[in-house]
């Protein structure tokens, strides 16, 4: 008897958590941090800038890295039918077109032609957070 009254109260607890979304790293120019190391030595952080993503290279202290051998590619869209997005380079970072709000960017940045990529993904949820009205892909919130 006890169990049945247990159960929806297990359920109720866990969806909450399902739906309770959960603060990102922010990096120092208010980005949202991926990364882009297995040992968390390089970081992305993205913003967004006269309508497209900037991704600037950061270093395990969050310090710039010049940007010179490195590549990334971007890609968007639906898993079966993905779109390859146009990157640019510049000292400072990457430049990569928006995507459509809701849709993910997936980044594979590599250190160099001989290294291995290392893929990050970013969800573009352009909605607004109820607690710190940042967008949710750059929510402040803590998690719960």
């Amino acid at each position: 008897m006890k169990s049945q009254r247990l159960i929806p109260l297990i359920i109720a607890t866990t969806a909450g958590l399902l739906l309770a979304h959960s603060g990102v790293e922010l990096g120092p120019n208010g980005g949202r941090i991926l990364e882009f190391s297995d040992n968390e030595t390089i970081h992305g952080e993205v913003t967004v800038k006269d309508g497209h993503f900037h991704i600037a290279v950061l270093d395990k202290d969050m310090k710039p890295i010049v940007v010179d051998q490195q590549s990334l590619t971007a890609t968007t869209g639906d898993r079966k039918a993905p779109v390859k997005l146009e990157v640019s380079r510049n000292a400072k970072g990457f430049n990569v077109p928006l995507v459509k709000a809701g849709e993910w960017l997936i980044l594979r940045y590599k250190k160099n032609a001989d290294a291995k990529a290392i893929t990050a993904r970013l969800e573009y949820d352009t909605a607004t957070c109820g607690e710190c009205k940042n967008p949710e892909w750059l929510c402040k919130c803590k998690p719960e």
